[in-house]
């Protein structure tokens, strides 16, 4: 499998097949470290327009992730390496649920799928989380709607104090 740089934040493993493995991870773990917005992904798909969008991401869990929601799609995660919560929320910002995974964990799942249109975040546990993301394409930037109740990525102080707050909502629900 040839990888070839998107952006300093997006691969693409090109041919007719791709396998991830060890050293891939490996890869995205390094690389991470200098992104822009602290995660990395490797593309398995071709293009935008794919049907399928199936992509590894590496995320560190100082990134922001503003809650939003896709319209129409369907999103599963599957845990590599690390710990996640999945916050799910209400329109109005409460929180409506919480899916703890982790990769290799006894008592935690380890994958996840969300059918509807819900506004969600990820709150990561661990130095590094790693996923497996696929979703259905193709992807068009307004099928994205970020949640009214969280700052843009733009404000980073915001950012910050929202990602911490969120994590403290969590952890007093007893759901960390």
């Amino acid at each position: 499998m040839t990888l070839r740089r998107l952006s300093p934040d997006v691969y693409l493993a090109e041919g007719p097949f791709a396998a991830i493995g060890p050293a891939d991870v490996a890869m995205l773990a390094e690389a991470v470290d200098s992104s822009t917005h602290g995660r990395v992904r490797i593309n398995l798909h071709p293009g935008g327009d794919d049907p399928l969008h199936d992509m590894v991401i590496a995320i560190r869990q100082t990134s922001y992730i503003r809650p939003h929601k896709h319209l129409g799609k369907s999103e599963t995660f599957h845990v590599i390496k690390g710990s996640v919560d999945i916050v799910i929320f209400e329109d109005n910002g409460d929180i409506r649920a919480v899916v703890s995974l982790a990769a290799e964990s006894p008592d935690r799942a380890f994958c996840y799928r969300m059918s509807d249109s819900l506004f969600h975040t990820l709150v990561i546990h661990s130095e590094l989380l790693v996923v497996h993301e696929i979703t259905n394409g193709p992807f068009r930037p307004e099928q994205t709607v970020f949640a009214p109740f969280a700052p843009p990525d733009s404000d980073i102080s915001g950012a910050a104090t929202y990602r911490e707050g969120l994590r403290q909502r969590v952890a007093e629900r007893g759901l960390a």
